[in-house]
């Protein structure tokens, strides 16, 4: 980048960087990017922002998660959620240099691999992505209408599903060994974290059959990552226990997270699911899911 430096982006740079987003998107989303800067200031761990600065004055951004067992991944990995160069800028290698210092903190921080989505019709960000390195990957994105009723009636009356509390991370991390073979404890304390702080934001459900933990189910509701413009809900991670295999808990939990999304008024839900994972596939096309017209894209970095 010619004449300007990276560095890492600061509460002060707030307004410069909705001011740029404005520019691209042709949207203020000030409250996605405040969001996303608070949650950095009570976990740095967990994501990297940076800005782009020239004679004083920041040209550009870029925002990434660091996550660790989202979407049933199993290793660290980086997320590009959010990048922008003001128009002036533009042409000039901001957009590099920011990707160059985000892949070297993001290894520093254990991350073999970036991932990012984009739509299809993003025709220069996907040219973007694709000089930068990055290829299509084999995960594929997944999304429903959350008024879409489902095919087929189901009475689940008889599987109690209610709100996350503190209490019930023990046995989220039982089942998730369980099912995995991994000890995650370290990602299901942030996961229940967030839910607890930011409870507006974060859907957090458990099911329960006969008292006992069935499964659980995660999602967030957020506006402005990977370019959105309209408010989306992400499930990021469910579980079932085997020993409830046929009781429909995971449909349970389905419906009681569409019924809370309607009353926030969020109109889509994606997922994103290795392409390998035929019985997750299976259980989200029951659920309603198909292919979203956004794609996924991955580059190796360690």
């Amino acid at each position: 980048m010619s004449g300007g430096t990276t560095r890492a982006l600061v509460r002060a740079d707030l307004e410069r960087v909705v001011a740029i987003d404005a520019a691209v998107s042709g949207r203020p989303r000030r409250g996605f990017y405040a969001r996303r800067l608070e949650a950095m200031a009570g976990d740095p761990a967990s994501a990297v922002a940076l800005a782009a600065e020239r004679q004083g004055t920041v040209v550009g951004f870029a925002f990434a998660r660091l996550l660790d067992g989202e979407f049933g991944g199993h290793a660290p990995v980086g997320v590009l959620d959010a990048i922008g160069v003001a128009p002036e800028a533009r042409g000039q290698g901001v957009a590099r240099a920011m990707m160059e210092s985000l892949e070297a903190s993001l290894r520093e921080r254990g991350a073999r691999e970036l991932r990012t989505q984009a739509d299809w019709t993003e025709h220069d960000l996907t040219s973007f992505f694709s000089s930068a390195g990055f290829g299509l990957s084999p995960r594929l994105v997944l999304e429903r209408e959350v008024e879409r009723p489902f095919e087929d009636e189901f009475d689940w009356a008889d599987l109690p599903v209610r709100s996350m509390t503190e209490k019930d991370l023990p046995s989220m991390v039982r089942l998730d060994r369980k099912i995995t073979g991994r000890d995650r404890t370290a990602y299901y304390q942030r996961k229940a974290g967030e839910a607890l702080r930011h409870s507006g934001v974060r859907v957090s459900l458990v099911a329960e059959v006969d008292g006992q933990f069935a499964g659980f189910l995660m999602a967030r509701v957020d506006l402005g990552d990977f370019g959105r413009t309209e408010p989306v809900a992400v499930l990021d991670t469910i579980g079932v226990d085997p020993a409830f295999a046929g009781r429909r808990v995971g449909r349970a939990l389905m419906e009681q997270l569409l019924l809370n999304l309607r009353s926030l008024r969020v109109e889509r839900v994606l997922t994103e699911v290795e392409w390998s994972h035929l019985d997750l596939l299976k259980f989200l096309a029951r659920t309603g899911f198909a292919h979203s017209q956004r794609l996924s894209f991955v580059k190796a970095i360690g």
